[in-house]
Order: structure tokens, then sequence, then C-alpha cells
């Protein structure tokens, strides 16, 4: 088969000849001119017929081969590998954690694309390394990266963005880079970001609970100070300027501990759910009542936590990853922020 009865270069064009030869392909799959498990020319081959450079062809090849558009076996070449998923939209989304707030961000997101997108899900563990290396080894191999922007320190602390993240997102073009659960200062309205305000957010949640938190008299936060995956400390700075302006008397731990003072009259709000547990099974051992003797807020909404009645102040995470997928669908640009709210159950 001569691969150039397909695929044309366009020798004046602003996109680079190996997207060019991608598209090409994908397009001759989608409309039937190649068909699954045939055979395409080798490299070389490829790159006399179009009288294009053999790292150009390569380069294609390796993009076509991350995607599983084509698979090569050894001393037999290069073949068509999959057809039906070939005309989709091509996502990668990249989670700093695998947690049930980050998959339900995921799962809304994926079915607000609905059959015309395949999304390949990676977790980088708020890791700026293993970030990096997944940036760059599907570099040019997808049509939107889909990315939540959480990392950490050496010393477990959290981080937005490091500079040489920035330098990496600045590579990838503005129509397909998408920011998610956290906004960036330096982010343009070009860009899709749907996120939340961590520190507004959490203040203006507890507002809307203060007629039943006024009845406390300490409002202990419970935040861990070095974690594996840290939390932004701008939830702290709300609490913070929730309490003083409110007149709480405030205290913060990193965590619940098992030998801990807990008294009636005592709110606390929690962040891990680990935590959560545990101060759940101390306040049953002091024979204290949820909502009565003392109360409980917990970050984050979960199914688990409406089941037992647990108070919380949450983002809603199904209208993240909708409200996403809406904007690419459409081709809409700009800033999204994603309703926060306070939670009234029986905890409190």
């Amino acid at each position: 088969m001569e691969i150039s009865n397909f695929v044309q270069i366009d020798e004046d064009s602003r996109e680079s000849k190996y997207q060019q030869i991608v598209k090409s392909i994908i397009h001759n799959i989608a409309i039937g001119n190649l068909e699954m498990d045939e055979k395409i020319p080798s490299i070389n081959s490829f790159s006399e017929e179009l009288y294009v450079s053999r790292d150009t062809v390569e380069k294609a090849y390796n993009i076509l081969k991350e995607r599983n558009v084509i698979s090569s076996i050894r001393g037999k070449g290069f073949y068509i590998a999959r057809t039906k998923l070939i005309s989709k939209i091509n996502i990668l989304f990249l989670v700093n954690k695998l947690s049930s707030y980050k998959m339900r961000i995921y799962n809304s997101f994926v079915n607000g694309m609905g059959a015309n997108a395949q999304t390949d899900l990676h977790i980088y563990h708020c890791d700026e390394t293993l970030f990096l290396n997944l940036l760059t080894k599907h570099k040019s191999s997808y049509d939107y990266y889909v990315i939540m922007p959480h990392f950490k320190t050496e010393k477990l602390k959290h981080i937005s963005m490091t500079e040489t993240v920035s330098q990496a997102l600045k590579k990838i073009p503005e129509n397909k880079l998408i920011l998610m659960d956290n906004a960036l200062e330096s982010n343009e309205n070009q860009i899709i970001t749907v996120y939340q305000d961590f520190e507004n957010d959490v203040y203006n949640a507890l507002k809307q609970g203060l007629p039943k938190l006024s009845k406390y008299k300490k409002i202990t936060l419970v935040y861990p100070e070095e974690s594996i995956y840290p939390y932004p400390r701008r939830i702290l700075r709300g609490i913070g300027k929730f309490c003083a302006e409110f007149q709480f008397d405030f205290e913060i731990l990193d965590q619940i501990y098992d030998d801990m003072i807990v008294k009636k009259g005592d709110l606390f709000i929690i962040i891990e759910e680990s935590d959560l547990v545990s101060f759940i099974k101390q306040a049953r051992e002091h024979e204290y009542e949820l909502g009565k003797d003392i109360g409980i807020i917990s970050y984050n909404d979960t199914p688990l936590k409406d089941l037992f009645g647990i108070s919380v102040v949450s983002t809603d995470f199904d209208i993240m990853g909708e409200t996403a997928a809406k904007m690419i669908l459409n081709k809409e640009r700009g800033k999204f922020k994603v309703p926060f709210n306070f939670i009234d159950r029986d905890s409190i």
C-alpha cells in the first residue's frame, strides 16, 4: 500500500507535519480507507513516500501507538490496532489523588462528555516529578488535557503550582487545557477553569450555618499539617477568618488523638475521613450525643456522611465535572466557580 494515496502533507499549513500525519491516518481509519489489522508502511518507507524526515514519521507513529491507534510487532512492522474509537475526542485526565471526591468529578465529567470521548485517567499523587513525567510522556497525544493542580513540597505542605509545572503547562495550547478544582492566579480567561475558591467558600459556607453554630463555645479544626495528600491552607485561613469575625474560641489540631479531651459544647470541623471515624468513636465512648452535646462538621460530602447524618461544608463535585464537559463540548472559555454549601444534618 502506498500511504501517499491517503495521507497528504500541506507544506503551507501552520500545523506540524507529524500532527498532519496523525490526523490524516485517524481520518482515513474513520472513513474506512484503512482497516483494523491492516499493515501500514515502515517508518523509513513512509518518509520516502511523503518526502518527510524519518524523525517526523517516528514522532507521528509514537503518538498513534500511545493512543492505541496502531501497534507494532517486532520483525513484522506496524498495523492498525483499532477502529471503533478512532473518531472520538481523546482526553488525558490528571488527578492528584484517587479519592471518592475526585472519582465523582471524573465520573460526572465522563458522563457529561458522552459516547464521543475517550478519557484516560492518571494519578500523580501530588508529586511534581511524576506529574511532569506523565505530561512529557503524553505530550501531543491528546485533544484535551484536564488537570487538577495540587502539589506537595518536600515538607509535605500543599502548593498549587511550581515554576517547573507552570512552564510545562504553558506548552499546552490554551484551547486544549482545562484546569479543575483549583484555580491558578496566572490563569487567563482563554483557559477553561472550573474551580473552588477554598478560603472564601468555606468562610461563606460556615456563615450559612451560623444560626446553628452559635450555640457552641469552641471550634476546633482538625487539619493535617503534613500529609501525603496535603490540603490547601486556604481552607484553614477561611475557617480562621470566620472564627475571628464571629468571636469563636478557635483551636487547630493536626489529628484526632486517642487521649484527646472532648468537652460538651465543642464543635469540631474535620478534614480527613480517618479523623472523622476516630472522633465519632471517641464521642460514643463518652456517650456524647452528636448535635446536642458536641458538634461535627466534615469537609467534603459523601453518600456515607449523608447516610449517617454528618453535616458538611462541600463543593458540588457532580457540577464540577459536568460543567467542564459542557464547556469543552460547547467550545467555551473562561472561569466557572462551582457552588459550595453548608449542608445541615444531625451532627450539629
